[in-house]
């Protein structure tokens, strides 16, 4: 069996920083990126994205409605 290791990344805000996202892609399987609705912005989501595909992680968006 095999456990896929989730975590909700990408989420800079002036109360929240990301600084240690970098360390978590390491350790995660996989990684919701957020949007930029809640958290986050274009920057911050196009670099989690490149730290993603170095550590052979895998990404996706989690959208707001």
């Amino acid at each position: 069996m095999e456990i896929n290791i989730n975590c909700d990344l990408g989420e800079k805000s002036k109360h929240h920083s990301n600084k240690y996202d970098p360390d978590l892609l390491g350790i995660v399987n996989s990684a919701n990126i957020a949007c930029g609705y809640h958290a986050g912005d274009e920057d911050t989501m196009i670099e989690t994205i490149k730290i993603s595909k170095k550590k052979w992680c895998e990404y996706w968006s989690t959208p707001v409605i």
